[in-house]
């Protein structure tokens, strides 16, 4: 079974290696063992550890799920050029990681917390020769799709890396409006979850324009509720959701 390793711990880290586990043997790498037994003990397989300041990344291929503030601290305390680096840090580019990493190639990958459930909506760009086996590591966790350029990663981190925070925000507050009009928290949160489930299958072949249409009859119950949602801005806000993460993105 081939090793990846996984230089950082968080979240991300987390759910990225819960959809490899089955296929790849987990290597974590990080600044104390007791963070790192945890990350174990979640992820549920026994795993390989290695503290940062003694890691030699010699031909490894590596899972970069640093924070992006501390590029520069972690690549002065790695040793070793890596066969591969495939990033995971929102709006660090490839060139500041290549100047800071030493690596034969070096991949920029935005996947998303579904990673854990093997149902992440993971974009891809960087070195051309890397780009199959980008596809088929991140292939394991959900869907890829390789972009043409960083731009569009960073755009892309907006809406599908940031975006399952989004519909949470809606899903609770959906649920909210039912439990308003008298309907109990745990039938309200049980039907809102239907409605995800059925949603997100429905999305992958229907266009939203479309979707929106076959649902709303003259005059009826979804129009009411969807012009309340048009007065609300809420058509505007989401638009100006993804303007305002892509810029925190290019910032970063």
């Amino acid at each position: 079974m081939k090793t990846i390793t996984f230089i950082g711990n968080g979240n991300m880290a987390l759910s990225i290696a819960k959809g490899l586990k089955n296929s790849y043997q987990i290597e974590v790498v990080g600044r104390d063992f007791e963070k790192i037994n945890k990350f174990e003990d979640e992820l549920g397989v026994e795993i390989k550890k290695a503290l940062i300041d003694d890691f030699n990344m010699d031909d490894k291929t590596v899972m970069f799920c640093v924070k992006p503030a501390n590029v520069e601290e972690i690549a002065t305390r790695i040793r070793g050029k890596a066969r591969v680096i495939f990033s995971v840090l929102a709006g660090t580019t490839l060139s500041k990681l290549k100047q800071n990493l030493h690596s034969h190639a070096v991949v920029r990958t935005m996947p998303n917390l579904a990673a854990s459930i093997g149902k992440s909506m993971t974009t891809l760009t960087g070195d051309e020769e890397f780009k199959k086996e980008a596809e088929e590591l991140l292939g394991t966790i959900g869907t890829t799709l390789w972009l043409s350029s960083e731009k569009e990663l960073d755009i892309a981190t907006a809406l599908a890396g940031s975006g399952p925070a989004y519909l949470a925000l809606i899903a609770e507050a959906l649920t909210d409006g039912a439990v308003k009009q008298g309907m109990k928290r745990a039938d309200a949160v049980r039907t809102m979850c239907g409605l995800f489930g059925g949603f997100g299958e429905l999305i992958q072949d229907i266009h939203p324009a479309l979707l929106k249409d076959a649902v709303m009859s003259p005059g009826g119950t979804t129009a009411a509720g969807y012009g309340a949602l048009e007065d609300g801005n809420v058509r505007a806000s989401c638009i100006d959701a993804v303007a305002k993460a892509y810029k925190k993105a290019t910032e970063l």
